[in-house]
């Protein structure tokens, strides 16, 4: 069944913001770990990913399509072995997970109020939200600015009130400092899917982001990524790193 175009922005907002409380408890209260396969598509690479409550062990297993030789499988053993017996490295992979899922959060929590929200379809299983930028919204950082430009769809899973996807194109060139700190231009397009792997874990399985710019000092701001993740399978709490450096061997 199609919704009617014309059905008030006020129901789409309220699903909206149904959908963004949810996954923000859900987030809270997921401790799962997982074992899965990476393939970044736009760099010609493919790893198995393990992840554990002490940090993730990534393996590079392919590139170019081609597995690895065995001088580089020796050398990725080796890199892995340097990582799980290094503090700092540890450490720092947490401090930018946990900045990665603040930012995140953030964006989630603005969503409702950084865009007018409308029905475009649903069925018995999921409803389509189409948002566009608001006006009077004011972007509270750089992050926030780039997003705000965009307009796109959201689908939201009915029952589990669970955001499935979420696409958007940059409807006009974002500037940074009068244009003198950069530009993205308009067109860019970034679409995210998400998949339910068990009963209320949902995980990413696909990112694609490609959006054009350059920075100051003509260094490119844009981001070019086709990623998939698939493969998952869980991992037990209590797995050590070095059981998972065991288990990220294909």
């Amino acid at each position: 069944m199609r919704a009617d175009a014309a059905q008030p922005t006020t129901d789409a907002l309220g699903l909206l913001r149904a959908a963004v409380q949810t996954e923000l408890d859900a987030d809270a209260n997921d401790h799962s770990r997982w074992r899965y396969r990476d393939d970044q598509q736009d760099l010609g690479t493919v790893s198995i990913v393990v992840q554990t409550d002490a940090g993730a062990v990534k393996r590079l297993i392919s590139r170019g399509g081609q597995p690895l030789s065995p001088a580089d499988a020796r050398a990725e053993d080796a890199r892995i072995e340097r990582f799980i017996h290094d503090p700092s490295r540890l450490v720092k992979q947490r401090k930018d997970g946990e900045q990665d899922d603040k930012s995140a959060r953030e964006l989630l929590t603005m969503l409702p109020d950084a865009f007018t929200w409308s029905v475009e379809s649903e069925n018995a299983a999921a409803v389509k939200l189409h948002f566009e930028p608001r006006p009077d919204f004011r972007p509270p950082n750089l992050q926030a600015k780039v997003l705000s430009a965009m307009n796109g769809v959201v689908v939201i899973d009915r029952a589990q009130h669970r955001i499935e996807t979420i696409s958007g194109r940059l409807t006009q060139d974002v500037v940074f400092g009068f244009g003198f700190l950069g530009r993205l231009r308009a067109g860019g397009t970034f679409r995210v899917e998400r998949r339910e792997l068990a009963p209320g874990l949902w995980q990413i399985t696909e990112t694609h982001v490609h959006i054009d710019g350059r920075a100051l000092l003509f260094k490119s701001i844009g981001e070019q990524q086709d990623e998939i993740q698939s493969e998952y399978s869980p991992v037990p709490h209590g797995t050590t790193l070095e059981e998972a450096a065991r288990m990220s061997r294909p």
